[in-house]
C-alpha cells in the first residue's frame, strides 16, 4: 500500500474469521492512524492485541448510535490533515456497517476518500463510490460490441440497485458514452482507477461528465459504480398498459402483474383488481 495518507478518510476492513487473515497493510494502518472510528471500541483493542500493534491515535467509537453525531468530528480531523482511520467489528465501512455516513460527509466537503488494500475491488469501489451501498448488484464486465453493450444497459434502466462493473480502460469512454445514452446523463457515478495503489484515482460524477473526462486516455485497473434509478411510483392506469403488453407477449396475468409492479412501484394489489377489470370488460 502507498504511504499512509494525510488528510484522508481510510476505510479498513477488518478480519471476518480470524485475527491471523489480517494484511499487514492493516497493521501498519491501525497502528499508524491519528484518529481511528471504531464500531466497538472494546472489540477493536481484542483485535490490536491479538495483531500484536499498539495504535498511536486516539480512538473513538463510530456505530450506529452515534454515527449521525459524530461524523462532523471525522471530517473535522480529515480537513486539519489528520489520518482517521474507520474500522468496524468485521468485513468492510460502509457495507452493511457504519461508514456510508462519513464517506459521503467528506467527499462533499472535497476530501479524500480511499481504503486498505484487500482481495475485491467490487467492495472496496462500492465502500469509497459516496454511492447508496445498502443494495448493489455486480454486473462485472459487458459485452464488447456497442450495441450489445447497449442493450444490457437499457435492461438496467430501471434498476434500483446501484450497480458495479469492470470495463478495460480503452474501452472506459465507450461504455461511460453507452451507459449515460441508456441511463441518463446525469446518473450518478463513480469511476475507480488504481484502487489502493499509489497512483489511485476516483472521480465522480455524472456518466455524461465522466465520459469527456475518459476521453483523454485511461491507464490501470478501472471499476465502475453507477447509481440505481431514482424510480416515482407509477400510477395503476400507466402501469396497466405495460400489464397488457406483457399479457399480449403471452405472459400469465399474475406474473405480468407482478413483474410490472416491481418494475414501477405501483401498489400490486391495485394493479391486479384494475388488471382483472381490464381483462373482464373485454
Amino acid at each position: 500500500m502507498q504511504p499512509l495518507l494525510s488528510g484522508a478518510l481510510i476505510l479498513a476492513a477488518t478480519p471476518i474469521g480470524s485475527s491471523t487473515d489480517a494484511s499487514e497493510s492493516l497493521r501498519s494502518v491501525l497502528a499508524e492512524a491519528d484518529l481511528i472510528a471504531a464500531e466497538d471500541t472494546r472489540r477493536f483493542v481484542t483485535l490490536t492485541r491479538r495483531l500484536g500493534i499498539e495504535p498511536q491515535g486516539r480512538v473513538v467509537s463510530y456505530f450506529e448510535g452515534n454515527e449521525a453525531s459524530r461524523t462532523a468530528e471525522l471530517v473535522d480531523a480529515v480537513a486539519a490533515g489528520q489520518r482517521v482511520v474507520l474500522a468496524t467489528d468485521a468485513g468492510m465501512p460502509s457495507v452493511s456497517d457504519p461508514g456510508y455516513r462519513a464517506v459521503v460527509a467528506c467527499i462533499d466537503a472535497g476530501l479524500r476518500v480511499t481504503a486498505v488494500p484487500g482481495p475485491s475491488a467490487v467492495l472496496t469501489a462500492l465502500a469509497v463510490s459516496g454511492l447508496p451501498v445498502d443494495r448493489f448488484c455486480f454486473e462485472g464486465f459487458l459485452p464488447r460490441k456497442s450495441g450489445e453493450r447497449s442493450r444490457r444497459l437499457q435492461e438496467m434502466a430501471t434498476e434500483p440497485r446501484t450497480m458495479v462493473f469492470f470495463e478495460a480502460p480503452h474501452r472506459l469512454e465507450a461504455f461511460l458514452r453507452d451507459a449515460a445514452a441508456q441511463l441518463g446523463d446525469d446518473r450518478r457515478a463513480a469511476v475507480c482507477r488504481e484502487l489502493t495503489k499509489p497512483y489511485e484515482e476516483i472521480r465522480r460524477g455524472g456518466l455524461a461528465e465522466l465520459a469527456d473526462w475518459a476521453a483523454d486516455g485511461v491507464r490501470g485497473e478501472v471499476t465502475v459504480v453507477v447509481s440505481g434509478a431514482d424510480l416515482a411510483p407509477t400510477s395503476v392506469e400507466d402501469a396497466l398498459g405495460m400489464v397488457r403488453q406483457r399479457v399480449a407477449e403471452g405472459a400469465k396475468l399474475s406474473a405480468a402483474v407482478g413483474e410490472i409492479a416491481k418494475l414501477t412501484g405501483a401498489n400490486r394489489k391495485e394493479l391486479y383488481a384494475a388488471a382483472l377489470a381490464d381483462k373482464e370488460a373485454r
